[in-house]
């Protein structure tokens, strides 16, 4: 069964755009990272109490968001490897897909010689022999299906856990993004005073602090959010491929449930009208024999007959009366003949071209049934 080709780069786009903070978020952020920025700038180094706050928020600056995303990938990583399973080379579904495909291609009508040529097939009919082929099959194919109802229920439920883990990380995504674009308006920011304080002669020490204490963690911390925002997305790509994956193989489970069986029974059906058909045919190919037959033997009757009467009219043992009247009944006779055979022939003709007919509409007919069956399969 062919799966569907997930096209990871647009999907890794449309999620990049989903979780990007929207510009009226964009607004407040800048807004808070020079709020921010100004209170680190006016920090007072002789406060430690103000210096150690400001450290702090550094220090746990989107920590938190961090852990909970790096907690959940490593559970998505759990979840998805095993839920992809269900997907794979011997699981349930897969396993009972290759069952039913393996049964219906011994049951393929087209692979059955039907021919009565054999001894034995003379003695089994072949059609019965073949439907009781299919009857034992049918309750397997049941079975199978039955099987493969359960995969596919568990596929839906797999897919239901994705949804909910999906959206929780899709969440922390978008939280994660609003806290990575605030540290890089605060890392501009802040590294545009530093340059202009450097200009208007602010003591070095403070900038010496600014730059070595803040900015420097600021942008570690920028760089592993950069780098957590990464493994989000792909995160969310995995539970979208193996969510599109399980709707593909839901949808074969039912197809195979519902065109893939179908077309079995109804092949089963055609080849048992088929064979049918056959045997009337060859009746009828039987009466036709026949009937030629009798034709071929009344007229042979009727040649000798007429013969026979001329011969006893040459007799000199006749009376001439009794001559003339034979001579009369056999000129009557080989009229009667004659006006016989040429009433029968236009009917023979005709008998024969509808015959002919029915032959030629019943092989079309067979051909187009068969041509039908072939595009099913």
């Amino acid at each position: 069964m062919k799966m569907e080709i997930v096209d990871t780069e647009n999907l890794k786009k449309e999620i990049e755009l989903e979780v990007k903070p929207k510009e009226e978020q964009v607004n407040q952020i800048n807004k808070l990272a020079q709020e921010n920025t100004n209170e680190i700038m006016n920090l007072n180094l002789e406060n430690l109490e103000e210096k150690r706050n400001i450290l702090k928020t550094i220090d746990t600056f989107a920590m938190e968001t961090m852990q909970n995303s790096a907690q959940k990938n490593s559970l998505l990583q759990t979840t998805i490897g095993n839920l992809s399973k269900e997907g794979e080379e011997g699981s349930v579904v897969s396993n009972s897909l290759a069952d039913l495909h393996r049964e219906i291609k011994d049951l393929d009508p087209s692979l059955i010689n039907f021919e009565e040529g054999s001894f034995l097939q003379k003695i089994i009919n072949p059609i019965r022999r073949y439907f009781e082929k299919y009857e034992k099959a049918d309750g397997v194919i049941k079975d199978i299906l039955d099987s493969l109802e359960k995969g596919k229920n568990t596929l839906k439920n797999d897919n239901t856990t994705l949804d909910i883990e999906e959206e929780a990380l899709r969440e922390l995504t978008k939280k994660l993004n609003n806290e990575l674009e605030l540290g890089i308006a605060m890392d501009e920011k802040i590294s545009a005073q530093i340059e202009q304080a450097k200009l208007d002669g602010i003591e070095e020490e403070k900038l010496k602090f600014v730059t070595e204490e803040i900015l420097f963690p600021l942008r570690q911390r920028i760089m592993d959010m950069q780098q957590m925002v990464v493994v989000n997305h792909q995160g969310i790509v995995a539970m979208e491929v193996v969510k599109r994956n399980n709707k593909e193989l839901i949808r074969g489970v039912d197809r195979a449930k519902t065109v893939t069986v179908t077309a079995l029974r109804t092949a089963v059906m055609v080849a048992s009208a088929l064979y049918n058909q056959k045997i009337v045919l060859r009746k009828i190919d039987m009466l036709n024999e026949t009937t030629s037959n009798i034709i071929s033997s009344t007229g042979r009757m009727l040649k000798e007959q007429g013969v026979a009467v001329q011969k006893q009219a040459t007799e000199s043992t006749v009376n001439p009366e009794a001559l003339k009247q034979a001579f009369q009944d056999a000129i009557s006779a080989l009229e009667d003949i004659s006006t016989f055979k040429q009433e029968a022939l236009p009917k023979m003709n005709e008998t024969v071209k509808q015959f002919k007919e029915l032959a030629e509409t019943g092989e079309k007919e067979i051909a187009r049934l068969t041509s039908a069956q072939n595009e099913e399969e």
